[in-house]
């Protein structure tokens, strides 16, 4: 079985959305205007590159990344790996032509079986809905969290409020920085 591997930036209180400057979000930016860029801090995101096989994403976040990514040297390892994109309305038609394959997977079940395949790690870009879904269908097995010292208030959660049962998560890696970035990673506890 894959390992599905959620990797967000994350604001103090759960926030996850826009942190790259995506429009429409009035805190829209957050993670470079308010916190020093610590080059270290972001080492996990370069070794997400490398270690995974395959990419995952919802619909927004796809549309969101896709007119930038494929150009972009710092995601150059994400271009020519596997990309599935989870969405009812996607057709093959609105799938840009410069990033390599590109699957749709129309349902949670969809990305359990892919979970089934032979293959590497997959990893879960942006998504906030599709995370909280997946998280909920018991599907994610690993967070790669990048913990910003900023409290946000309102905006996409990474994580739902369902009621449910306790998910327990280990600690497997840590560190803080100079800036006051936390890397979190967690393991799901099955």
């Amino acid at each position: 079985m894959r390992t599905l591997i959620s990797t967000a930036f994350i604001s103090l209180d759960g926030v996850v959305e826009a942190p790259g400057g995506e429009p429409g979000y009035r805190n829209s930016g957050w993670t470079f205007k308010h916190t020093e860029f610590v080059p270290e801090a972001f080492e996990i995101k370069g070794r997400e590159q490398q270690e995974a096989a395959a990419m995952l994403m919802g619909r927004t976040s796809y549309e969101a990344f896709s007119p930038v990514w494929p150009d972009m040297a710092d995601f150059a390892d994400y271009k020519v790996m596997p990309k599935y994109v989870v969405s009812t309305t996607l057709t093959d038609s609105d799938l840009v032509a410069n990033w390599g394959e590109t699957t749709i997977l129309r349902s949670l079940d969809e990305v359990a079986a892919l979970k089934e395949t032979e293959g590497g790690p997959i990893v879960l870009h942006g998504s906030a809905s599709l995370n909280q879904a997946l998280s909920d269908a018991g599907l994610i097995d690993r967070y790669h969290l990048l913990v910003f010292p900023l409290l946000l208030g309102a905006g996409k959660r990474l994580f739902s409020a369902t009621d449910k049962d306790t998910q327990k998560l280990k600690l497997i890696e840590h560190e803080t920085y100079a800036n006051g970035l936390q890397k979190n990673v967690f393991d799901v506890v099955r």
